[in-house]
């Protein structure tokens, strides 16, 4: 047998010949006490030769010691080392028996392990792989102290008690749920000047139904991206340092703080206490980022959905919040900043932006029609128009050429945010489109969001003015539709959150007898 030298410089043989006297007690205690309860060990497997597993193969030996004598000899490790070498207490060397059993590891992987983060650390290995396996209960009975064993005994009725409990209160908070939607619905019902008329689809989603949402919005790349986009930030920016009468000494709520720039924003202007909330785990940066510019004092950060949470006041005298998506309402995180009005803004109170239209116009790209959709009715000398039907539906995001728009544009709706019920985000409008060239219109709209701030600061998403990270929302037409200079090309617009998706939406438009459907999400 070739020599094997552990971690401790003993060979493999010498290991083998010796474990009897090595072998300690998990728990504290000396020297002696390890002989003792070693020699006791084999007495009591000589009374009671239940088979042991090996731990590393197929084989069943008598006793405990030998089994851990045959690890040692056959399979070059030690379990004495492991345990020494890793300072493992009961719990630890529990868990690694069970890890050994779960994952069927080799012998070798125990050898080299690093000083933390070992792999058994998980509280799952604290269940036992074997029932009754001799490592742990015989195994006990040598190595584990009495007070330890009757501490795993403890340990485990009270693991299964725990689970038992785990189960009666999820089953206690999704009844406390239904009845907070109940209550909420009750009291956002009552007509107030301010009321939404309903709690609304995205409240009542519970948090695991919400978690890709705010997933995200977790990571750092697309809160890069709205920062850099100058228009938007700066424009938030503007209206809070031009205005510091506005904010000076006034509680702010900022809904969906993200990084928290409005935060900051907010209390640079004066404002007394700033509230953010998000749902996201990007708030973890943002709490480090406050901190970081001395603003702890007057920003506080609570990571929750602003439906779910309660805040440290009764009332805010400002909402801010950058909730706007493609098409505007794309994500419908409006209807949390209206849950949050209805339930916390003071009377004289205000949220910004307070303004926001969307606005349609044609478009006469034929270059965009054959690239995308003409281009299915021949690939590679295959007919695979079938794929329209996939395709058409689908709103695009994308950056419009100004010189393609072949009609004025027009406002299908304008959004109060301090007065708007929550119903009316799902709408219906009568458009007219003056068209001013004579083409084909092969994209039936964009999107053009104005943005207004207490009518001093505004901004336009629109192709002519400053690109911004919202770009446009365009929808293809299957087929072409002619259109002449002067004429007006009428139609209806029907927008409303998807039913299988509060966050999405379904955007249809009847043109010349012919009705479009597109999916946003």
């Amino acid at each position: 047998m070739a020599e094997y030298t552990n971690p401790q410089g003993g060979a493999a043989a010498e290991r083998a010949d010796d474990a009897a006297d090595e072998m300690p007690e998990l728990s504290d205690s000396d020297d002696d006490d390890d002989e003792q309860q070693w020699q006791s060990m084999e007495e009591d497997s000589s009374e009671d030769r239940q088979a042991v597993p090996c731990l590393f193969c197929d084989r069943l030996l008598n006793s405990v010691p030998n089994t851990l004598q045959h690890c040692s000899a056959d399979h070059h490790v030690n379990l004495v080392d492991v345990i020494r070498t890793h300072n493992l207490d009961d719990y630890g060397y529990i868990k690694m028996i069970n890890f050994i059993r779960a994952t069927k590891c080799d012998a070798s992987s125990l050898t080299g392990l690093p000083d933390a983060a070992l792999p058994w650390e998980s509280e799952d290995f604290l269940r036992p792989v074997l029932q009754d396996d001799p490592l742990l209960q015989t195994g006990t009975g040598s190595l584990l102290s009495p007070s330890s064993r009757d501490a795993l005994q403890r340990m485990l009725a009270a693991e299964e008690r725990a689970c038992r409990s785990e189960e009666a209160l999820t089953r206690a908070m999704d009844d406390l749920h239904r009845l907070k939607l109940l209550a909420q619905g009750l009291v956002l019902n009552t007509e107030s000047s301010r009321g939404s008329g309903n709690l609304g689809a995205v409240a009542e989603l519970r948090e695991d139904e919400d978690e890709a949402y705010f997933s995200s919005y977790g990571h750092y790349g697309i809160h890069e991206e709205m920062l850099k986009d100058k228009v938007r930030t700066e424009s938030y920016r503007d209206f809070m340092y031009r205005n510091p009468e506005v904010f000076k000494d006034k509680v702010v709520l900022d809904v969906g703080c993200g990084t928290g720039i409005l935060s900051m924003f907010a209390a640079k202007a004066g404002a007394k206490k700033v509230i953010g909330v998000d749902q996201s785990e990007i708030i973890y940066q943002a709490m480090d980022i406050v901190r970081s510019n001395q603003l702890e004092d007057r920003i506080t950060l609570i990571k929750g959905r602003i439906e779910d949470i309660n805040l440290p006041v009764e009332k805010v005298d400002i909402i801010i919040s950058e909730w706007m998506g493609y098409f505007l309402l794309f994500e419908s995180m409006l209807d949390s900043v209206l849950y949050a009005r209805d339930l916390y803004l003071a009377d004289g109170g205000s949220v910004y932006p307070d303004l926001c239209n969307i606005s349609l116009a044609a478009i006469g790209d034929a270059q965009k029609h054959h690239d995308r959709i003409a281009f299915w009715d021949d690939v590679y000398g295959f007919n695979m128009a079938c794929m329209k039907k996939a395709v058409v539906p689908e709103a695009v995001v994308e950056v419009v050429k100004a010189d393609t728009l072949i009609s004025e544009p027009t406002t299908i709706t304008a959004i109060h945010c301090n007065t708007v019920r929550l119903s009316e985000l799902d709408f219906a409008s009568d458009f007219s489109l003056k068209i001013t060239h004579t083409t084909n219109c092969t994209v039936v709209a964009h999107t053009d969001k104005v943005l207004h701030f207490a009518r001093q600061v505004m901004f336009s998403t629109g192709p002519q003015a400053t690109t911004t990270h919202w770009k446009q929302t365009v929808f293809l037409l299957e087929s072409p539709v002619p259109v002449q200079e002067g004429e007006e090309l009428q139609g209806k617009i029907t927008v409303r959150k998807n039913k299988k998706d509060p966050r999405s939406l379904l955007v249809t438009f009847d043109i010349q007898d012919r009705k479009h459907t597109y999916s946003l999400q």
